[in-house]
């Protein structure tokens, strides 16, 4: 009786072989095209079960940019510049990021404020240079920005003997920290030009300098030069794309990401977070990747549907090159680079783009945000004019994060670029008591228009609590304000 039953009990495991693998021992090509593969890489991921989410939850109040009274927006005074002849221009300002304390709270600079900017002339498109904004602690009103000019001098980045830097074209977003020793530490992407005669092609590079200020007078902040400005880290290619492995592939379709460095300690030991596309050992680009379980999310019979849904869509080949990354190194006590860890979070087959990667801990959680647009997302629901923040929550700095809200909604946006109240970089600013952070962002599409600038946004509210989040209501806040009294 026994040997019957388990002759009958090798048979059935036969034939669910042969149904599973075929009779040679391998997956068939249609069982592989309905299971796929499931490989998380130990990662988190933004998944596509996450974004299906989205769709239904935009349009909720607790998850809207506030609308704000264009007649009420100004020009950021103090924002002025030189164009290239030397005369004076009002400056388009767009990203922008407050000297933090290591815990991501305001840092209180000898009785000021500070913000680093992007900025630049509205009539040039790769006039993109850091400035530096100041006002008096405790004041919030736009007026009371001052301008003490571009961080760097013309010749900084060739004066610094390095390698990377000689190539410098633009300066692109990062962050910047008071260290214990009461020096600001800025770190910010050197950005190459893309000029494919000389073999130069957008190369991003997280860098790093010691910006020393003066006080001429008790109203005034100078920056009195830098010091230690040198390139950390511009990929290794097995968990960060390099832009050598975006050159030997499809340019016109893929989009390479190493910029935003955002700096971050815990126990001691110092970090930047920052957003890039995975590399090889991390689950790379490319038609595979469609295969994949884990960026799906959701059960097997989601899986079926979405990935039959994606392989008949116009987004096929934008989510083969979605791969998007908020990745992480440690540094050395003199901010060079230690050591290159997993990517925290990817967004493989989602998007190429999660821009802003933005950490910090908050009652015991770990919450992480990143900004993206609709545009570059592969997702049905989500449209080009979609304007998102996403946020995620964990236990520690190194993961797993989950979604916040379900899905990793935190904020929508929708209007057409061409409004004068359109915000985009929007960027969480935890406060010293209470669950409560602030959001700035910059507000008016650069160059759109003659007499609007690119401009602080009205900043606002949005309430923590565990793994949900929602802005809170009727409390707008100060162009460019950065703290509130809870």
């Amino acid at each position: 009786m026994m040997m019957g039953k388990l002759v009958k009990q090798t048979a059935a495991v036969a034939l669910a072989t042969t149904f599973l693998f075929g009779s040679t021992g391998h997956v068939s090509a249609k069982q592989s095209d309905d299971l796929g593969y499931d490989k998380s890489y130990g990662l988190s991921h933004l998944t596509r079960f996450d974004m299906s989410k989205i769709s239904d939850q935009q349009e909720d109040e607790r998850f809207q940019v506030p609308e704000f009274d264009e007649s009420t927006i100004e020009n950021l005074p103090s924002a002025v510049g030189k164009n290239k002849d030397g005369n004076d221009i009002d400056l388009d300002v767009w990203d922008s990021w407050p000297l933090q304390n290591a815990d991501g709270t305001v840092a209180n600079y000898k009785g000021y404020t500070i913000v680093f900017a992007l900025a630049g002339d509205p009539k040039v498109s790769n006039d993109t240079f850091i400035y530096l904004f100041y006002q008096k602690k405790g004041e919030t009103s736009i007026d009371s920005w001052k301008n003490a000019g571009k961080v760097f001098k013309a010749d900084d980045h060739l004066n610094a003997n390095d390698p990377i830097l000689k190539n410098q074209a633009e300066e692109w977003s990062g962050s910047a920290t008071l260290t214990s020793d009461g020096n600001v530490r800025l770190f910010y992407t050197d950005r190459h030009p893309m000029d494919e005669s000389n073999k130069l092609y957008g190369k991003q590079t997280l860098t790093t300098a010691q910006i020393n200020l003066s006080q001429p007078d008790a109203d005034t902040l100078k920056v009195d030069g830098i010091e230690d400005l040198k390139s950390i880290f511009d990929g290794d290619g097995k968990y960060y794309q390099t832009v050598d492995q975006f050159v030997a592939g499809d340019k016109s379709a893929d989009n390479h990401t190493l910029r935003d460095p955002h700096y971050v300690e815990d126990n001691g030991h110092k970090y930047l977070v920052f957003e890039a596309n995975t590399g090889t050992e991390v689950g790379y680009q490319g038609d595979d990747q469609l295969n994949n379980r884990a960026y799906y999310g959701g059960n097997l019979n989601f899986f079926q549907k979405e990935r039959k849904a994606l392989l008949n869509s116009s987004k096929k080949n934008l989510a083969s090159f979605a791969n998007g990354a908020l990745g992480i190194i440690e540094l050395n006590d003199d901010y060079t680079l230690k050591k290159v860890m997993k990517p925290l979070l990817t967004s493989n087959t989602v998007t190429d783009e999660i821009e802003r990667a933005n950490v910090f801990k908050k009652n015991g959680k770990w919450y992480l945000f990143t900004d993206s647009r609709g545009a570059k997302m592969t997702v049905d629901g989500i449209g080009d004019k979609d304007v998102y923040m996403l946020g995620f929550v964990s236990n520690a700095l190194t993961g797993t994060y989950h979604p916040l809200n379900g899905s990793g909604l935190v904020l929508h946006m929708d209007l057409d670029q061409s409004d004068v109240t359109w915000t985009y970089s929007h960027f969480a600013i935890p406060q010293t008591k209470g669950n409560k952070v602030v959001i700035t962002s910059y507000m008016t599409n650069r160059g759109t228009f003659d007499d609007h600038h690119a401009t602080f946004a009205p900043s606002f509210l949005v309430n923590l609590q565990g793994s949900r989040t929602s802005v809170v209501p009727d409390r707008t806040l100060d162009q460019g304000q950065l703290t509130v009294e809870d």
